[in-house]
């Protein structure tokens, strides 16, 4: 399918000063695509060039449309020395290719040079004509849509998910090669910008490519990563889920609703029951007309020549036996069937989505891992992968393995990620064994009658926590009880998973943000030798990360954790683990029974009156906790269930690993205290140092709430006011005595630190709560820590009347009217301060933080240049995949963008925190400027997924690699969208009623 590219050059403005004796510049512009390369004419002597150019016009195929950026390089015009370059823009032509999305790209765009950051804005117009070509051997994959969002897209319906897609492309980082002595700095990333930005086009469109072939048309949930290898290569690898999607084109889909993103999924795909109550311990009622999407089961003799079916892991009996086969009766078994049938026919039956539609999640097993330790070596053959593609393999393979083992023939809510240090990389991969709805999965429709769907209805609320193993061959020991909400099958006292909370799930209370946090040295090493000691920390570090887990979210009084994300990073001299989750207390599973101290140690009265004095500590932390996020279940008597509930402790004795000691059975006295009681155990001081940490964290202050999901757990009086902030701190260890002990001191009070400091800053826009908070830790250099989080804060209507959150609107109108900068909770200054001196005694620390705001007004960035002020107050930025208070109504394509920024005057700049912060303004002003010249007025499910700072004090020098990606869409206020439906009403009536006046 060839095509035609037209570019048109139109004016620049706010260039910077080129030529020294006139203060202005001689400012032309190069315009290349592949090989291709038009000039315009020198405009001389100004800062705001009028060019006017003519349309340049490229006939190129729509392969490379796909794999090639626009490039247009804007440069100063020298008589009698080489041209001096300003700075580039590359524009992304793949979301002209979408039959649905943009026609063209117009409007200014901020010049960016990777050694000064924004110099100015360029406008720019460009328009692609596609000839229509059917050829079956056709390398491209135009028309294929691609979204950041780990959900259904809020405009469309899924007919089918086809399942998991993944790519990765490898080449020879142009940073390391052997040239770099020889050439510019800014030559170098310039290079190496360019290389990203055509690995990052070929990628998706391998990807599309695959989606095709799968019969889809859309790639959901699509995550992309670059690893940056040294002199090994540099390698970008993307994952996603394949769909087939239809546009919801009925006007009832874009009717006001609640701003309740939970309520406002219920309401578009798989929509199974019009009124949906998630507070019912029943079946809801049946619908007549429900279609069904079974295909014909000619595949599913596939079943037994599977060859996943005979892993060692994997239980005999498989997914029919057990109590939870015996009562789903016999309709509830051939879909078990159906969905295996379905899911082993891929490859790898992982979804990245993390939320889904009504009915597709069945049930979850748990969190399912892996993680191993690969030595790098030099990418010898670009066009050949086969090594990281045989890494991410056997990953993905045993990830495959344990869920099999849970009963489950599907992973959901499922990522990768790298650490890299020199030579050493850590892969991890993780997810949630689940088991999904086969009509979700297949194509065709088969209507289902009453009687099916009435069999097939699992209870509101809590289907998804019944286990799916069998409970007399379970893979691990575990305390199962009867579901406290439907009272038919098991549940385990504790669930993890890393998917968001189903929009069904019954939850008593409020969630919270939970956190683990660990550090462990470890000795200077070189190759070998040093991924050996790496692979032996690795096991006693996921232990020591899932105990904090359990310890903290017993402390909480909650049962449940959901979005929990787990990184392992790994630096010259340590490795560190930060896991973050959101804590809930659902209403199927037990009452967490409390936390219960025993001691070891010789019998001292001082010691034993410390202990009672800790148990204390902790059962009133326990009492304030379960206060505090409002965590009060019903009492449930035995008479209700009408026989008594067995005790499972026995059972889950008998079914201990055999390779674990009779010693180690025995001694563990779990009937200490109270009978369900969590046991911690001391027996020696660093057991204690663990206690103690637990009752430092500090719970948020009153009026804030915080969590790692989309949506606070609890909470659904969503109001408008919204505001994204990204806070980047770095801490430079002066110390090398450190010990274990106080790095995880250190590394406590540095979170800590951050979300104090947050909460600060936000304690204007009370209540509050602190939605999809995302930390990112790394290790760059040695005795150097960076942690970055990006969130979005959002108030909500706590029990208050309508007046005052009207008046609140009105004063926030009126304060934009007045000074648009007092919108931001956050100051735009740089700023620079240090840790307490308990938490980094002998620290140096720098810190970044940028707000997004979100309303309505424009607002000029004091950190960015004027040119910033002409995008950034239009387009709105969210993490979230929703906006509260609007609809979506249009996704324009994606936001997938790299950047570098190098300085060699980084006092000058303001430090470390200065020049991350305008990097960071920067970021922001060029993300605003692409969505808006793409039509669109706001980024959702905006993520930053790798922030790499690098820093040389002694010569002053900086470099940072930002990767940011979201979604471009077009929303509409809900108030608007009143006001629309009211005018329509009026004109139909008018029609309707020619005689009549209508106001």
């Amino acid at each position: 399918m060839p095509g035609k590219l037209k570019v048109k050059i139109v004016a620049g403005r706010h260039l910077p000063v080129m030529d020294r004796a006139s203060d202005l510049t001689d400012a032309f512009v190069e315009v290349k695509f592949g090989n291709t390369t038009f000039k315009t004419d020198v405009y001389l002597k100004s800062l705001n060039p009028q060019w006017n150019s003519e349309w340049f016009k490229f006939e190129v195929d729509d392969e490379d449309l796909q794999d090639e950026p626009l490039q247009i390089t804007v440069l100063d015009h020298d008589t009698y020395s080489a041209n001096d370059a300003i700075g580039k823009v590359y524009i992304d032509i793949d979301p002209l290719l979408y039959s649905e999305a943009a026609t063209v790209i117009s409007g200014w765009f901020p010049i960016y040079d990777t050694i000064h950051g924004i110099r100015g804005e360029i406008n720019v117009v460009v328009k692609v004509d596609l000839f229509n070509d059917l050829n079956r051997f056709r390398q491209s994959s135009c028309g294929v849509k691609f979204f950041c969002t780990t959900s259904i897209p809020k405009c469309y319906r899924a007919v089918v998910i086809h399942g998991f897609v993944e790519e990765l492309v490898v080449n020879e980082d142009p940073e390391y090669q052997w040239i770099d002595r020889i050439r510019t700095p800014r030559a170098s990333n310039e290079a190496r910008q360019r290389l990203i930005s055509l690995m990052s086009g070929e990628l998706q469109r391998k990807i599309g490519l695959k989606v095709l072939e799968m019969r889809g048309n859309a790639v959901v949930g699509y995550l992309q990563c670059f690893d940056l290898e040294g002199e090994s290569g540099l390698v970008v690898r993307a994952i996603g889920t394949a769909c087939t999607l239809d546009k919801l084109s009925s006007p009832a889909a874009f009717l006001p609703a609640c701003n309740s993103p939970s309520k406002e999924m219920k309401e578009i795909p798989f929509n199974e029951d019009p009124n949906p109550n998630p507070h019912s311990s029943g079946p809801s009622t049946p619908l007549k007309n429900q279609t069904y999407s079974f295909s014909p089961s000619k595949s599913y003799s596939r079943q037994s020549s599977s060859s996943d079916t005979d892993l060692s892991l994997t239980p005999k009996t498989g997914m029919g036996s057990g109590s939870a086969g015996k009562e789903g009766g016999p309709f509830k078994a051939l879909l078990r069937q159906q969905t295996q049938a379905a899911l082993e026919q891929r490859e790898f039956p992982f979804l990245t989505l993390t939320a889904f539609p009504p009915g597709l999640l069945v049930h979850v097993g748990g969190v399912v891992s892996a993680r191993s330790v690969k030595l790098l070596d030099r990418i010898h053959n670009p066009d050949e992968p086969e090594t990281r593609d045989a890494w991410w393999a056997e990953i993905r393979q045993e990830i495959k393995s344990h869920a099999k083992a849970l009963g489950c023939h599907a992973v959901v809510g499922y990522s990768e990620s790298t650490s890299i240090c020199e030579e050493v990389c850590i892969l991890s991969a993780s997810g949630t064994a689940a088991v999904l709805n086969p009509r979700f999965l297949q194509e065709g429709t088969v209507e289902g009658s009453l009687e099916q769907r009435i069999e097939e209805n699992l209870p509101v609320g809590c289907g998804f926590c019944h286990i799916p193993y069998d409970e007399l061959n379970m893979p691990f020991p575990a305390h199962l009880t009867y579901c406290y909400n439907c009272r038919k099958q098991k549940v385990p006292d504790v669930l993890f998973t890393t998917i968001d909370l189903p929009t069904d799930a019954v939850v008593v209370g409020k969630g919270c943000l939970i956190q683990a946090r660990l550090c462990r040295l470890k000795k200077k090493a070189q190759a070998e030798a040093n991924a050996t000691a790496i692979s032996n920390l690795l096991p006693f570090m996921e232990y020591e990360v899932h105990t904090q887990l359990m310890n903290k979210l017993k402390l909480k009084g909650m049962n449940a954790l959901f979005g929990l994300r787990i990184q392992i990073t790994v630096g010259e001299n340590m490795l560190m683990g930060l896991a973050s989750a959101t804590g809930v207390y659902l209403a199927a599973l037990p009452t967490p029974g409390g936390i219960q101290i025993a001691g070891k140690t010789p019998n001292d009265g001082s010691y034993e009156q410390h202990i009672s004095h800790m148990q204390k500590r902790i059962n009133d932390t326990i009492a304030k906790n379960k206060e505090l996020y409002e965590i009060n279940p019903p009492e449930v008597s035995e008479e209700i269930i009408g026989s008594p509930i067995p005790e499972p402790r026995q059972r889950s004795r008998l079914l201990r690993s055999q390779s674990e000691s009779s010693d180690e059975v025995t001694e563990l006295d779990l009937s200490h205290g109270k009978k369900d009681a969590f046991v911690l155990e001391i027996d020696d001081t660093d057991a204690m140092e663990d206690v103690h940490s637990l009752l430092t964290d500090v719970p948020p202050p009153s009026g804030f709430y915080s969590c790692n999901t989309e949506i606070m757990p609890g909470i659904n009086n969503w109001t408008s006011e919204i505001q994204m902030f990204t806070s980047v701190r770095v801490v430079r260890l002066s110390s090398l005595n450190l010990t274990n002990q106080a790095l995880n001191k250190n590394f406590n009070g540095l979170c800590e630190n951050l979300l104090k400091s947050l909460y600060f800053k936000l304690r204007s826009m009370t209540p509050c709560c602190l939605c999809h908070v995302n930390f990112t830790v790394s290790l760059p250099e040695d005795e150097l820590i960076q942690v970055t989080v990006t969130a979005v804060a959002i108030t909500f209507d706590k029990n208050q009347a309508l007046q005052t959150t009207k008046a609140h609107a009105e004063k926030t109108l009126q304060r934009a009217s007045t000074d648009n900068d007092e919108l931001l909770q956050f100051p735009l200054e740089l700023c620079s301060d240090s840790l307490p001196a308990p938490a980094f005694p002998a620290t140096k620390a720098v810190t970044v933080e940028k707000a997004s705001p979100m309303g309505d007004g424009n607002f000029r960035n004091r950190s960015a240049p004027p040119c910033a002020s002409s995008t950034v107050g239009v387009v709105k930025m969210t993490p979230l995949s929703f906006i509260p208070g609007a609809k979506i109504t249009k996704y324009l394509g994606i936001i997938n963008m790299f950047f570098i920024r190098e300085t060699t005057s980084l006092r000058e700049e303001g430090g470390v925190s200065g020049f991350l912060h305008a990097f960071i303004a920067e970021v922001f002003a060029m993300v605003r400027a692409h969505v808006a010249a793409l039509g669109g007025n706001a980024v959702v499910s905006y993520i930053m997924k790798q922030c790499v700072f690098m820093e040389n004090p002694s010569k002053n020098q900086a470099q940072c690699l930002i990767n940011v990606s979201g979604d471009a869409v077009v929303f509409v206020r809900e108030s608007d969208l009143e006001a629309m439906s009211t005018q329509q009403s009026a004109v139909n009536c008018q029609t309707s009623c020619p005689g009549e006046v209508t106001t």
